[in-house]
């Protein structure tokens, strides 16, 4: 049973291991055919691509790396055919490999005219695809014109001028607009700009010191080797006569005059004079660029940490002015040093301030945007609100030790904490509440602006930073300003941060009719002062007119007095009149008497005339017994003549009116009497209309009773 049962535990064992074995190879060979279809659809893509409508982005990551290619055979020809030329054991030493590196850079140079043709440009901001219009567009270019002169077989002069002269070849060095392309390109992508700079002016002086190296050696062979100190010794001598031993010794003679460092041997033959005054001129330019170019990339750096961190000279300067004690100077430089040697930036506005609205919203919201979202008040809110906050968080750091706020101060921020532990103390500074870590963030209710916060926007706690802690803040200004733009949000954010208070019991209920939002001050200060315009121009219409009103009465009130004492003078004196009128029934004097009574006012000249009058109206009412044609036909008259000087007093009315609103057109335009005034004014000008058609009435009755009375006496 024991045998039977290992063996049975063995073949288990192997069958597990084969499956094992199987399955690697499934996997293997599922791997395979991905890697196998990978390539087939690779090279279906290439298939797919029409080579003749082939147009190459500027921007895109094959152009870029095309010019980092082309680097390499601009500099082998500038730095190998001068050397061909003045080294002619080293040209003919490497010859098969010379002529295989030029071909092959020849066959570079047309792959890039080629390519050149191909890339696109842009035209009001949009990229040229069209491929005539590329063709146009370069071969019109003064670029066509240095490529096609790079690329002319100057080769043929071989023949004429032997293998040993590569100077034939001096039409590449044409190409080098091109290497400045590619290094520009290089500046802007790589992420050591300074670096590239000391780098890219080193490589300028190599080639600089080879051209003179090759020069110097090419003077030396032409004034004669070992002719005098100056030029380079015998080539006979076998330690000076190896091709290395050349290059170096020309190379470091070059060195040393062009950074003016050594005592090298005095010139005394013209040539070489004029060779050492051209190349200490050179050295003087290149010794200039060096300092420039060294001296700006110190300086660049310089304004880098100024940018990224804020100035410490200046801070310290000013606490040595104004005698701050040592312990805070202490803290302040701690501070300082914890931001350099961890290299925390906080001027990240300023940095980004340059670029476009749309990339700094875009790197702010992938450096901050998931701080953000974790505060709950602002979670589910839209994300443009989010992108319009995320611009106003600005960082801060705490040391350890510092309160970043303290129990019943205003709340002006709130803060989220990005690294770093904080602690919530007590008043006495050392009971901890609480402890919170990265992700956490407080101050979130007292930047809202809510209804019923017993709190009253205050701190209700101390929170004191544990060691070096790294917050964002967010000020109350920033977020008003942005809800400003959200009000559906706002409303959104009151009612969360209001549930939250709710929770806490730190919300006072308050009633129904009440409305949710309150007017800002300015609003209603805005509202009352209009009010209190509208009501003084009111009142001060309502004073003229009471004043008008006044003057009105008051010569209503003289001329009733006037009337009624020439009343009390007519009354003995009409006595025998009024009994007479009181038997007849004659027609002047009933009109005479209303007259009399309705308006009171005759002239103290008119005396006499309404004593004939009277004596005319009785002894007509007399004649008038007997005779009742003539009666009717002295009424009628009357009636006539009453309408007519009616209408003439209306007419005179009418202009008086017209004259005096005109008067009253300039302190008064469009203004309407109110109700009350207006129907007293109204009221006062009938009064007086009418009086003055009572009085024209009396006249002409009178005139006409006259006219009767003087007729019946004859």
């Amino acid at each position: 049973m024991d045998k039977t049962g290992d063996v049975h535990v063995k073949g288990n064992q192997w069958q597990r291991l084969l499956r094992w074995h199987r399955g690697q190879k499934a996997n293997e060979e599922g791997e395979d055919g991905a890697k196998d279809e990978g390539r087939r659809n690779i090279i279906l893509d290439l298939k797919r691509i029409n080579w003749k409508d082939w147009v190459v982005d500027p921007a895109e990551q094959f152009y870029y790396v095309w010019l980092q290619v082309m680097i390499l055979p601009i500099v082998y020809n500038w730095v190998i055919i001068i050397l061909r030329t003045c080294f002619t054991t080293i040209a003919l030493s490497y010859l098969p490999v010379w002529l295989t590196l030029d071909y092959l850079s020849d066959l570079m140079y047309l792959l890039d005219m080629i390519i050149t043709v191909h890339t696109g440009y842009l035209e009001q901001g949009i990229l040229i695809k069209d491929l005539s219009q590329l063709k146009k567009h370069y071969l019109h270019s003064k670029h066509f014109l240095r490529d096609l002169v790079s690329l002319l077989p100057t080769d043929f002069f071989y023949f004429v001028f032997g293998i040993q002269t590569p100077l034939v070849r001096i039409n590449r060095l044409l190409r080098l607009p091109r290497l400045s392309e590619a290094l520009d390109r290089m500046e802007t992508r790589t992420s050591y700009p300074n670096t590239f700079r000391i780098t890219k002016l080193m490589i300028y002086i190599f080639v600089l010191i080879h051209w003179n190296a090759c020069l110097y050696f090419a003077l030396s062979n032409y004034i004669g080797f070992g002719s005098d100190r100056w030029v380079y010794p015998n080539i006979t001598n076998p330690v000076f006569a190896s091709m290395r031993r050349q290059y170096f010794y020309c190379f470091w003679f070059s060195a040393q005059i062009f950074t003016t460092v050594g005592d090298t041997p005095l010139p005394k033959r013209a040539e070489e004079q004029l060779f050492m005054i051209a190349d200490l001129l050179i050295a003087v330019l290149v010794f200039a660029s060096i300092v420039g170019n060294v001296g700006n990339v110190i300086s660049s750096l310089r304004d880098r940490d100024n940018v990224f961190f804020p100035n410490h000279e200046l801070v310290k300067a000013y606490l040595r002015s104004h005698h701050i004690s040592k312990e805070l100077r202490q803290r302040i430089d701690d501070w300082y040093q914890h931001l350099h040697i961890n290299k925390k930036i906080m001027r990240e506005n300023e940095i980004l301030e340059q670029l476009p609205l749309h990339l700094r919203t875009e790197i702010a919201v992938s450096v901050h945007l998931p701080i953000l979202s974790k505060v709950t008040i602002f979670q589910n809110c839209e994300k443009s609100l989010l992108e319009e906050l995320v611009l106003k968080l600005t960082p801060q750091v705490f040391s350890p030790g510092e309160y970043v706020c303290r129990k019943g101060d205003v709340g002006h921020e709130m803060y989220i904490i990005k690294e770093g532990k904080l602690a919530v103390v007590a008043d006495d500074g050392v009971t901890e509440f609480a402890v919170l870590s990265d992700g956490n963030f407080f101050g979130e209710i007292s930047i809202l602006n809510i209804k019923g916060n017993r709190s009253g926007n205050r701190r209700t706690a101390n929170i004191r930073s544990i060691g070096h802690s790294d917050l964002f803040s967010l000020s109350k200004e920033d977020l008003t300003d942005v809800l400003s733009e959200f009000p559906a949000a706002k409303h959104h954010l009151e009612e969360k941060g209001r549930q939250i208070l709710i929770k806490m019991g730190m919300l006072e209920e308050s009633g129904e009719g009440e409305p949710k939002e309150e007017e800002k001050v300015e609003t209603k200060i805005k509202r009352l002062e209009t009010n209190l315009e509208v009501l003084q121009t009111k009142l001060a219409r309502l004073m003229m007119e009471l004043e008008s009103s006044n003057r009105k009465m008051q010569a209503r009130v003289e001329q009733l007095e006037c009337e009624a004492a020439t009343l009390k003078t007519q009354l003995p004196e009409d006595g025998e009149g009024e009994t007479a009128d009181g038997r007849g029934e004659g027609v002047g004097g009933e009109v005479q008497w209303e007259r009399e009574e309705a308006e009171g006012e005759e002239e103290e000249g008119s005396d006499a005339k309404v004593k004939k009058v009277g004596q005319g109206e009785n002894s007509n009412d007399i004649t008038k017994e007997g005779d009742g044609e003539s009666t009717k036909s002295t009424k009628e008259d009357v009636e006539r003549t009453i309408e007519v000087d009616k209408s003439a007093l209306k007419d005179q009315h009418d202009q008086e009116n017209e004259k005096g609103m005109d008067g009253d057109k300039n302190q008064e335009k469009d203004e309407r009497p109110g109700k009350g005034d207006g129907a007293e004014i109204e009221s006062e000008d009938k009064t007086d209309e009418k009086f003055r058609e009572r009085k024209s009435e009396e006249g002409s009755e009178k005139g006409e009773e006259e006219k009767k009375g003087n007729g019946a006496a004859q």
